[in-house]
């Protein structure tokens, strides 16, 4: 057991621990908010998008699609959005469009600063394309579907659905991925100086994800009524993943594809529930809250998941 525990510590502890170093650097004020918003900036628009295109464009991409992975993962996100919201409304009895904002806190998780690193050092390669794949479709419907429900009061406006589609065609994460599935198709493959910049660039990602999410951490810490964010980081770090698990049990995919799609369940809260409540300007609290608490206990609810999937 012991020696279980000392395996699932090498990969959670590093992780984790990067985070807290950027923490340290913002509450000591080593690094600045000025610089917090451009390292952010830079994991986000140039970094991961790199690395997500290098590793799609050099990784060999299944020949079909295992259904069951999106129909596993969905249903679990789906399904805590629902819950999240309802109890928003019904417990809680917060409005219709922060009921839907809390709900979308429960169901988008945190692919890019957390998943990313904590999955590829988990399952190494092998999980590169089913977490980059899953990251190209999770956003997209993920937040099509939260705009919809809080637009659906007073009807999906054109202006509403143009803003998200230009959101949604110039996301830098996205064009990664479309960039990477076109190099994969032309066969497109970088030598000499070109792969040393985009391995160079690459490498960079994942320690200045987690810094940046270490920083992020002291800006919007926990405040507030804590009983929505507690019930919002049950869902996100332990429903959703216990419902992902027991749907890859029953739907066919590869073994890795499975622990891919439990452990990205089982990411913390992302920020993006944070901006769509910034939009809105209801529900800022609560959600930046979760993103906060969600990501602390974190450290010990996927250390969990990696046990109970047999990791490390």
């Amino acid at each position: 057991m012991l020696g279980i525990l000392a395996d699932l510590a090498l990969i959670v502890l590093p992780v984790f621990g990067i985070v807290g170093l950027g923490y340290g650097a913002a509450k000591t004020k080593l690094i600045s908010d000025t610089a917090s918003d451009g390292l952010a900036e830079y994991v986000f628009g140039l970094a991961v998008p790199i690395l997500i295109f290098k590793t799609l464009s050099e990784s060999k991409l299944p020949d079909a699609q295992p259904w069951g992975y999106w129909i596993a993962y969905f249903t679990g996100a789906f399904a805590v959005f629902a819950i999240a919201t309802l109890v928003a409304r019904k417990v809680f009895g917060r409005s219709h469009t922060e009921a839907v904002i809390q709900g979308f806190s429960a169901g988008q998780a945190n692919t890019v600063f957390v998943g990313v690193p904590l999955i590829l050092k988990a399952y190494g390669e092998e999980g590169a394309v089913p977490l980059f794949l899953l990251i190209a479709v999770h956003l997209p419907i993920m937040l099509i579907a939260a705009t919809i429900a809080v637009e659906g009061g007073s009807g999906f406006s054109a202006a509403t659905a143009k803003r998200l589609f230009r959101s949604l065609a110039f996301n830098p994460i996205l064009l990664g991925i479309y960039a990477g599935g076109i190099g994969r198709v032309v066969g497109f493959e970088a030598h000499g100086v070109p792969k040393q910049v985009l391995d160079m660039m690459a490498a960079s990602a994942t320690p200045c994800a987690l810094v940046s999410l270490g920083l992020a951490l002291k800006r919007y810490g926990v405040s507030g009524d804590l009983r929505p964010t507690m019930v919002i980081c049950f869902l996100k770090l332990m429903v959703h993943p216990l419902l992902v698990l027991g749907l890859t049990r029953i739907l066919p995919m590869p073994p890795v594809w499975a622990g891919v799609a439990v452990l990205f369940a089982a990411m913390p809260c992302g920020i993006n529930a944070y901006l769509l409540a910034q939009r809105y300007g209801v529900g800022v609290g609560t959600s930046s809250s979760a993103v906060s608490l969600s990501t602390v206990l974190g450290l010990v609810t996927i250390t969990f998941w990696l046990y109970v999937l047999g990791v490390g």
